[in-house]
């Protein structure tokens, strides 16, 4: 049994910006370590899913991410398409494209976190 140990403040569970930590479904040792500080509790291999669901998580919440900036580049694109149909066709079916990742990339993050939560 490994303990992993951080401030205090960052047993809340907070995120960088947009995107959890990657020990963010491990389990939090209720003792803490000797400075009171906040420690997680790391059994290899047995925890390697949820250090592997956290990895997970942060490239799911990624690929959303990145979805919603070609959503935004697709839309300046149809804009200056000058009236020409096949650049105006093509950047709906660009538009299209990533709304179907960005939904994609939602439920996956829901399900991801869901399983990880529920091993915690």
């Amino acid at each position: 049994m490994i303990h992993l140990f951080f401030a205090a403040d960052v047993c809340n569970k907070s995120t960088f910006i947009f995107l959890p930590h990657w020990w963010e479904y491990l389990k939090v040792d209720p003792k803490g370590d000797a400075l009171g500080q906040c420690s997680f509790i790391f059994n290899f291999p047995n925890d390697l899913l949820a250090v592997g669901l956290g990895i997970l998580d942060i490239l799911l919440r990624l690929a959303g991410f990145v979805a919603v900036i070609s959503i935004i580049y697709a839309g300046i694109q149809h804009l200056f398409t000058g009236g020409n149909p096949e650049k105006a066709a093509a950047a709906r079916k660009r538009i299209l494209s990533s709304l179907v990742g960005l939904v994609i990339a939602l439920i996956a993050t829901a399900l991801v976190t869901f399983i990880g939560r529920q091993l915690t």
